[in-house]
Formats: structure tokens, sequence, C-alpha cells
């Protein structure tokens, strides 16, 4: 296959990858603009210059196909970023994130309440009960964070129907503490927002 010919296979769609990152891109168009500065800023400094040697150790590594070199990669993932901002596609709200990033990006506010306060052993080594974990969330975040994680939560809900589909989520988004005893994880979760709900003051 010829440089010209694997470059054709990815213009007209593109790579799972990039596909995930635009349908989370939907949902906040200026992180595709923020990718495509970024993309932009790598090729005129260079791959290989020493500027950015560290930083680009760091990226995800790009295996392109044979006869193509990773800055036409990413010349190809920039022309999809720039088609994509030109006409951003409404977000599609129904669609199940498929990977962690994706949920992750899709529900940054309750991922962080669920990673930073209920992570593997949190109410043994910081809290002494769920209710102190949420206190603390409460008094230590900012409002608009917090009122976030209740919007994101009946969201969340909803794209896990099942009980079996809710755990897997809330473990992709740093859950690793049962909710409290004889409460199922989906009504702790409604309990959650309820409280954000009410700890909130309003206009």
């Amino acid at each position: 296959m010829t440089t010209k010919e694997a470059l054709r296979r990815t213009h007209g769609y593109p790579p799972d990858g990039v596909r995930l990152h635009l349908r989370a891109a939907a949902f906040a168009p200026e992180r595709a603009a923020a990718a495509v500065r970024e993309i932009q800023d790598l090729l005129a400094v260079g791959l290989l210059s020493d500027e950015i040697a560290e930083d680009v150790e760091l990226l995800p590594h790009i295996r392109p196909p044979r006869g193509v070199s990773v800055e036409d990669c990413l010349r190809v993932i920039q022309q999809h970023l720039e088609r994509f901002l030109a006409a951003p596609p409404p977000p599609r709200s129904t669609v199940r994130p498929k990977i962690a990033w994706e949920w992750k990006k899709r529900f940054p506010a309750l991922a962080h309440f669920l990673g930073a306060y209920f992570y593997q052993d949190s109410l043994m080594v910081e809290y002494s009960s769920h209710a102190e974990a949420v206190d603390d969330y409460l008094s230590g975040e900012p409002q608009e964070d917090v009122e976030k994680t209740a919007s994101e939560i009946g969201e969340f809900l909803t794209l896990s129907p099942s009980d079996e589909e809710l755990d897997e989520a809330a473990t992709t988004l740093g859950l690793y503490e049962p909710p409290p005893a004889d409460v199922s994880l989906r009504q702790w979760l409604m309990d959650i927002r309820d409280i954000i709900v009410h700890h909130c003051p309003h206009d």
C-alpha cells in the first residue's frame, strides 16, 4: 500500500479512537478545538524536537499504517477535528459510552466524586462512613461542580438500566466502595442527587 492509498483510507471515515473523541466532544466542542491547537503546535515544532521531547514521550504512541508517518496521521486527525468543528453535531445523549476514557469525559463531575471520595478502602483510611465522605465532598468542592454531579447522576442512571450495567459503569468511574448496607447502588446515587439538590442554595 502506498502512502497515498493509506491516507485515503483514513480520510473518509474517522478511526475508532477519533470517533470516540468526537462523540465525547459533541458534549464539549472546546475539547476538539483544544486538540486541534495541540496538533498544530506539535507539527509546527516537530515531533523530534528536543524542545518537546519529554511531552511527546508521555503521549500515547501512534502506530501508523505502513508507508505513513506519525505526522501524516496527526494531519488526518486534525482534518477530522476541523470538519467536526465546522458543523458540530448535537450530542447523542442516549448512546452509552464504550470505554473508560469516554465514560470519564462524559461524566467528569461524577467521576471525580466517586473516584476521589469512594476509592478503594476510602471508608477505612479516610472516612468513617458514607455520610462523612459526602459531607466532605459538599464542603470541599466548588458549588458548580457539585451541582454538575447531581445533573450527571440522572443521565448516568438512564444509560445503565440494569444493575449489572450500573455496577460496571460506576466502577469505571472510580467507585470501589459498596453503597451503605441494604441500599442498592441505584437508590444510593438517587439519594446523593437529592442530598446535593437540597444542599445547594437556590435563587
